[in-house]
């Protein structure tokens, strides 16, 4: 499972031979703080769009600077390794910072996808992946589902 685990320049050279043998490449990103059935049913749909998953998990500078001075909950290297236990993940990076956007434009995926709290014109990258002909996906948010609310209820509950 840790084996999954890249960063982009890693990650490079395996997508150039998975494209050679045909494969669509997928990509997305988040913080994915505290892992919830909100986060494993939107990566299982988004690898159904293509043949290799590519998770991108923003770091813990980034998470904190998105999030706040509390986040994350979970640090980077526990977040990338649950994320690359799940069976729909076929690998994962770490970025610093705030968006994804250098990082989609290194490994140039054929379909970018996001939930659907992101209409489709403001997800980031979107003009890399559509100048290349590929797809911009945005798949249904699974309401009530979410790290806050986790979080939020535990503090009300345990506090």
């Amino acid at each position: 499972m840790l084996n999954k685990i890249k960063n982009v320049q890693e990650l490079r050279p395996l997508l150039e031979i998975l494209r050679a043998a045909g494969k669509k490449i997928v990509f997305t990103n988040g913080c994915f703080d505290i892992i919830h059935t909100g986060h494993t049913r939107y990566l299982a749909t988004a690898r159904s769009f293509g043949d290799v998953l590519i998770v991108a998990a923003n770091s813990d500078s980034s998470v904190c600077m998105i999030k706040g001075e509390k986040r994350p909950i979970n640090p980077q290297a526990e977040r990338a390794e649950v994320l690359a236990a799940l069976e729909s993940v076929d690998f994962v990076t770490i970025f610093d910072e705030p968006d994804p956007y250098r990082v989609i434009a290194e490994l140039q995926p054929d379909v970018l996808v996001k939930g659907g709290d992101w209409p489709i014109e403001k997800i980031i990258g979107r003009d890399i992946v559509e100048a290349r002909g590929g797809r911009v996906i945005n798949v249904p948010y699974v309401e009530g589902a979410s790290t806050t609310g986790i979080i939020e209820k535990i503090v009300k509950t345990y506090s």
